[in-house]
């Protein structure tokens, strides 16, 4: 695979935690986030430009909406944010009562429902959840008893959810009854050690395999659908966030990255922190799928 003299700098803006990278394939243009300042970024390849806005709360992920337009997993749940002025309008409140949680990372399912998870500020040992958000904006929970609910994506065919809990040291699959939108028959997928860093974001390609971004390990790594791994990605950053594909063939590869509590030694050692790579890793992405509410 590519290696990191292949990467290219989407995006330098030197982030807390930059997260999220979604591709709008109706505007051509990548969005990601940095949580605790709750800014969402647009970055428009085609010219290199960057804009931004601030929600006002913390923002764990960007999802375009079918209608138009974006939403975010912010701190009291998922909201419409109008990008010209950071406008924020709650349509699905998501744990008001628990002041101390937030939540993380979104995605969509194929059939337009959101999927997203909390976590408490404190790390708090299964004090989050995954919730199910339908279009009408109806919220389930659905899986109880999550640390620091992190990565989700579907396979190409959308029989599996794939889902990491951070704190848990894995990747989990769920069997997923699109028709329903219901999961059922969890088990674990990848399993990692102390030493390899701590999964956080992944995507899945075109080929069903999934990408795992290891926060703390520096890279990037691709595995089969059975859990073999096939690939790696080694950065010039050590804390990669989440990863997504995008660009007209769905063919690029962007990385957000952290800044998270590195020394000054450390940044000194890593100019790239904080920013938003790409490269092209030789294989394609599936489509991002839009939220129908």
């Amino acid at each position: 695979m590519s290696d990191s003299g292949a990467l290219r700098v989407a995006a330098d803006v030197h982030a807390e935690v930059g997260e999220s990278p979604s591709w709008d394939a109706r505007a051509g243009v990548l969005r990601f986030v940095d949580v605790h300042p709750g800014i969402v970024y647009r970055y428009d390849p085609a010219d290199g430009s960057l804009t931004s806005c601030e929600v006002g709360q913390e923002v764990g992920a960007v999802i375009v909406r079918e209608a138009g337009g974006i939403v975010v997993a912010a701190r009291d749940g998922i909201g419409v944010v109008d990008e010209s002025t950071g406008g924020f309008e709650l349509i699905a409140p998501i744990e008001l009562d628990r002041p101390g949680s937030r939540l993380n990372d979104a995605k969509c399912d194929p059939a337009g429902r959101l999927w997203a998870g909390t976590m408490a500020f404190e790390l708090t040992p299964g004090a989050g959840s995954l919730y199910r958000i339908l279009p009408d904006h109806t919220v389930a929970r659905i899986v109880p008893e999550i640390s620091v609910s992190n990565g989700l994506g579907w396979s190409p065919d959308g029989d599996r959810m794939y889902y990491i809990d951070t704190m848990d040291g894995g990747v989990d699959v769920f069997d997923y009854d699109l028709a329903a939108g219901e999961v059922s028959n969890r088990r674990r997928l990848v399993s990692f050690e102390e030493s390899d860093g701590i999964p956080d974001g992944l995507a899945v390609d075109a080929e069903g395999h999934v990408w795992v971004v290891l926060f703390g390990g520096g890279c990037v790594r691709r595995y089969s659908p059975e859990g073999r791994l096939v690939d790696r990605l080694d950065l010039p950053v050590s804390q990669p966030t989440c990863v997504a594909f995008g660009g007209d063939d769905l063919g690029d590869l962007y990385i957000t990255t952290a800044t998270y509590r590195l020394t000054a030694v450390q940044l000194a050692e890593q100019p790239l922190a904080g920013a938003t790579l790409v490269c092209r890793p030789g294989v394609t992405g599936t489509p991002v799928c839009a939220f129908g509410g």
